[in-house]
C-alpha cells in the first residue's frame, strides 16, 4: 500500500490520536454487539504495547449535532475496557477544556476515548476549525475507521490537514489490501455476486466490475428491473420502472457475462414492515402471477450460482439475494454465504463487502471460513465502483 501505516511510526510517549468505529448497538446502556470494537483492537493494542498515550474518538447513530444521552459512547468505552483488560477513560465532551484536561492527564500505555463526534455538526461539515482543535490531541493521527472512510468528515479528513504523518492502522491496511486485490490484481477466474433492492444503487459498481470479472451473478429486489427490460412480467414484484433503459445496456454491455436468476421465491400475502410473509412458494421467473412478488431467489437459481461459482479463484460479494430482513426469504442469501465458504476452504479468495451480505455471513455461521469480511458497507462499496475515499486519500505517502 502506498500510504504510510501503523508501523511506520514510532508511537513511545506521544499522543496518538485515532478515529476508530465505534458505531455499534446499544441496548439497555450496554454494547450489544462489539464486533466494531473487537475489529479494531490489533491496532489500540499495537499502541498500547509501544507505549502511545491513545486518545479515540468515533461517531454513534445520528444525533445531528444534539447532544442526546442515547448517542452517548459510554457504554463503548465500558465494553473496550472489558476486552483491554485495563481501564478506558471516557469523557463527557470531544473538544474543550474537559477533553483537554483528559488528554493532557494520559500517561504512556493509556487509553482516553473521546465522546460521540456526532454531537457537533462540524464533525460531518469538516469545519476546519473543528478539525484543528480535535487535531490538538494528537501528536500521531491514526485512521482505523475503513467504514467511514469514504466521507470528508473532520476527524477522517479535516484532521490531516493539521496532524502529521496521518497513517493507516491496521484494520484500514487489511480492508485496502484485500479490497484493492479485489479491484486491481484478481486472481482468475474473478466473479462477482450483487444483490439488493435496487439497481440504481449498484449501476456504477456494475459498470465497474463489468470488465475485470470472468461472470456477474446478480439477485435480489434489482433482479426484476433487469427481467423487465428483457420482457418479462414480474407481478408485484420491485421494479424501477425509470431504471428499465439502463438495465437494458447494462445486460447489452454484460452479454454471458452476466447470471441471473431463472426461478424464484414469490408471494401474494407479505408485509415486509412486519416481517411476515406466507404461502410461499417456486416459480420460474417467466411464470410469476400478477398478484404475487418475488421474495428471494429459488432452489434452481442457487444451483446455477453455485455452478458459476465452482473454480473461481476470486469472489467478491456485496447485496442478499432476498428480503434478507424475513427468515424465510433469507434462505438464498444464507446459501451463498456457505458456497463462499467452501470455496474459501478450497483456496479462493473471498471478499464481502459489508452490510447484509456480512449478517448474513454471521448468521450462517460462516463468517470466519471466509477471507475478509469488510467492516464498511458504504465504503467497501465506493472502492468497488472505484471511487476515491476521501479518508484514504488524506493519508500520508510513504
Amino acid at each position: 500500500m502506498s500510504k504510510m501505516t501503523v508501523e511506520d511510526v514510532a508511537v513511545q510517549n506521544k499522543r496518538v490520536l485515532m478515529r476508530v468505529d465505534f458505531n455499534v448497538p446499544i441496548k439497555g446502556g450496554k454494547v450489544a454487539n462489539d464486533k466494531r470494537i473487537r475489529e479494531a483492537l490489533p491496532t489500540i493494542r499495537h499502541i498500547i504495547k509501544n507505549g502511545g498515550r491513545l486518545v479515540l474518538m468515533s461517531h454513534l447513530g445520528r444525533p445531528k449535532g444534539e447532544k442526546k444521552a442515547e448517542f452517548s459512547l459510554g457504554p463503548c468505552a465500558a465494553a473496550l475496557g472489558e476486552l483491554l483488560g485495563q481501564p478506558v477513560t471516557f469523557v463527557s465532551d470531544c473538544i474543550g477544556d474537559v477533553a483537554r484536561t483528559a488528554v493532557g492527564q494520559l500517561k504512556a500505555g493509556q487509553v482516553l476515548l473521546l465522546e460521540n463526534l456526532r454531537f457537533y455538526k462540524a464533525e460531518e461539515k469538516n469545519d476546519p476549525a473543528f478539525a484543528k482543535q480535535l487535531a490538538e490531541w494528537g501528536d500521531v493521527y491514526i485512521n482505523d475507521a475503513f467504514g467511514t472512510a469514504h466521507r470528508a468528515h473532520a476527524s477522517t479528513e479535516g484532521v490531516t490537514h493539521f496532524i502529521q504523518p496521518s497513517v493507516a492502522g491496521f484494520l484500514m491496511t487489511k480492508e485496502l489490501d484485500y479490497l484493492g486485490q479485489v479491484i486491481q490484481a484478481p486472481q482468475h477466474p474473478f466473479v462477482a455476486i450483487l444483490g439488493g433492492a435496487k439497481i440504481s444503487g449498484k449501476i456504477d459498481v456494475i459498470q465497474n466490475l463489468l470488465s475485470k470479472v470472468d461472470r456477474l451473478i446478480i439477485g435480489g429486489g434489482m433482479v426484476f428491473t433487469f427481467l423487465r427490460a428483457k420482457g418479462l412480467e414480474v407481478g408485484r414484484s420491485l421494479v424501477e420502472e425509470d431504471r428499465i433503459a439502463m438495465a437494458k445496456e447494462l445486460l447489452a454491455a454484460a452479454g454471458n457475462k452476466m447470471l441471473l436468476p431463472v426461478d424464484c421465491q414469490i408471494s401474494s400475502d407479505y408485509d415486509i414492515a412486519a416481517g411476515r410473509v406466507a404461502q410461499l412458494r417456486t416459480v420460474r421467473v417467466e411464470e410469476i402471477p400478477a398478484d404475487a412478488a418475488g421474495l428471494d431467489i429459488g432452489p434452481a437459481s442457487i444451483e446455477n450460482f453455485r455452478g458459476a461459482l465452482t473454480g473461481a479463484r476470486t469472489i467478491v460479494w456485496n447485496g442478499p439475494m432476498g428480503v434478507f430482513e424475513i427468515q424465510e426469504t433469507a434462505q438464498g442469501t444464507f446459501q451463498m454465504a456457505q458456497v463462499l465458504a467452501q470455496l474459501t476452504a478450497q483456496g479462493a479468495v473471498t471478499v464481502i463487502g459489508g452490510g447484509d451480505s456480512a449478517a448474513a455471513a454471521e448468521k450462517a455461521g460462516v463468517a470466519d471460513r471466509i477471507s475478509h469480511i469488510s467492516t464498511g458497507g458504504g465504503a467497501s462499496l465506493e472502492f468497488l465502483e472505484g471511487k476515491i475515499l476521501p479518508g484514504v486519500a488524506a493519508l500520508t505517502e510513504r
